[in-house]
């Protein structure tokens, strides 16, 4: 039994500094952004939809109860995207700003809101996070895609300057930390995410 802990723990910390690394990817973007002061056609989606998706594994975690790494990570995912949301905000065209706001009233908002009272008031705890847990599924494959967005650009401009390398390495390491961290839990949607 003390193995089995141990490499849950082991897995949980290394899920935790390469999502840590996932959430730092785009700091070059920005700081780009804030450099030229123009969001330059990038699209706020990803940040919007990881942010979604990171409240949804904090409420996961807090009705699973042993899930302290889950809470530790997206905490600080809550925080990060939400800086990269306000900064996109700030120096985006109009346009963009309304279709940002769209969509965090569409996700954040609504969806959460939707998602959290359909679940919440579940009388059977097993079911609430049964269902709980393959919309956070969902949504953690959704962020992985997300940044793939951008692949329509990056062929379109034959530039992979919009597709940040190290972004797709971070996302594929912290997919095996989390497969292997929800595999030792025997949490399938942990191991999926």
């Amino acid at each position: 039994m003390a193995l089995h802990l141990s490499w849950v723990f082991v897995f949980g910390i290394l899920g935790n500094a390469v999502s840590f690394m996932v959430s730092l990817a785009p700091l070059p973007t920005f700081y780009q952004i804030y450099k030229k002061k123009t969001s330059e056609g990038f699209q706020s989606i990803p940040y919007v939809v990881s942010l979604f998706s990171a409240m949804l594994w904090i409420y996961y975690a807090l009705l699973k109860k042993d899930a302290i790494f889950l809470i530790t990570i997206n905490t600080f995912c809550v925080f990060i995207q939400t800086f990269y949301i306000v900064t996109y905000f700030y120096y985006g065209p109009k346009k963009e700003k309304i279709v940002t706001v769209k969509l965090m009233l569409l996700f954040n908002v609504f969806g959460f809101g939707v998602i959290f009272l359909a679940t919440y008031f579940l009388k059977n705890p097993s079911l609430r996070l049964l269902i709980l847990g393959y919309i956070c599924m969902a949504f953690a494959l959704a962020v992985f895609v997300a940044p793939l967005a951008i692949v329509r650009k990056v062929i379109k401009t034959k530039s992979v300057e919009y597709m940040p390398f190290t972004l797709s390495v971070f996302l594929t390491l912290g997919a095996v930390m989390w497969f292997f961290y929800g595999l030792c839990l025997k949490d399938m949607n942990v191991a999926v995410r």
